[in-house]
């Protein structure tokens, strides 16, 4: 399999490589086969992709991601989830219920590389496209028809590569053409990782850069009116389970880690 990625689309190596690599260990604590499959497949050294702090740093989040989606799904069977920023993510193996609906956005070229990994499955589809663009969301609004629950948009590893303005623009999209409100969960960096980025373990070794950091999830939900922040929770309430280092990095860098933010409308 070829794969030909721009360089903010290269960053969804970092979470395949550290779930392959997870998912071969004895105790996983996040299985993902599909993963595996693709880094096999590709044959790709994930050296670059897979250090310390990042490889924790994604079993978190997704760890944590998971299960709040569980609970969603849990207590609104017939959910329509839309994974923004896909990349080769596989989250619906994961939480499908046998009757949710998914949707995996990214922009063309992803979309063309992750079609290449993933065949067609019942109740997912592939859309390539912008996030920043409307064109995608009449598909999302006819998988709506006749379900009672509000959409839920997921963006793991966006948002810190889109400006404020952009992340805007992407708020609004959702607003206008949901106007009956949904949930958005999105992943949040900080101002001092953004300057800080050639110091990243992983994100130094592609060619993308952060584009913004926030503080608190507010700051987001005040790019447009009519959004509310609702919870937030830094990947450190995971990390600290496992590893004294991340307990070290959690006591003497607190604010450093990235965060889940859940936002409505």
């Amino acid at each position: 399999m070829e794969l030909k990625l721009g360089d903010v689309q290269t960053t969804a190596l970092i979470p395949l490589a550290v779930k392959a690599n997870e998912t071969l260990r004895k105790n996983a604590r996040v299985k993902d086969r599909k993963a595996v499959e693709i880094i096999r497949t590709l044959n790709i050294d994930t050296a670059q992709y897979d250090k310390f702090m990042s490889h924790e740093g994604v079993i978190a989040r997704t760890i944590m991601l998971d299960r709040q989606l569980k609970g969603i799904i849990k207590k609104s069977p017939d959910t329509v989830i839309v994974n923004v920023g896909a990349g080769f993510d596989d989250r619906f193996s994961r939480v499908d219920n046998g009757s949710i609906r998914w949707f995996d956005l990214d922009l063309p070229d992803a979309i063309a590389a992750r079609r290449k990994a993933f065949r067609e499955r019942d109740r997912v589809t592939m859309i390539p496209g912008s996030a920043l663009e409307d064109d995608w969301c009449s598909l999302v609004r006819s998988a709506l028809i006749g379900r009672k629950s509000k959409p839920v948009f997921i963006a793991e590893g966006l948002f810190m590569y889109l400006t404020l303005e952009q992340i805007r623009t992407f708020l609004e999209v959702l607003k206008n053409n949901f106007p009956d409100g949904g949930i958005l969960i999105a992943e949040q960096n900080c101002k001092a990782l953004q300057k800080n980025e050639k110091h990243h373990d992983t994100v130094k070794n592609t060619n993308a850069h952060f584009r913004s950091g926030t503080e608190s999830g507010q700051e987001i939900a005040d790019l447009t009116e009519g959004f509310r922040l609702i919870e937030e929770h830094s990947f450190n309430e995971e990390m600290t389970k496992y590893s004294i280092r991340a307990k070290l990095f959690a006591l003497l860098l607190p604010n450093m880690n990235d965060r889940w933010a859940t936002f409505k409308w």
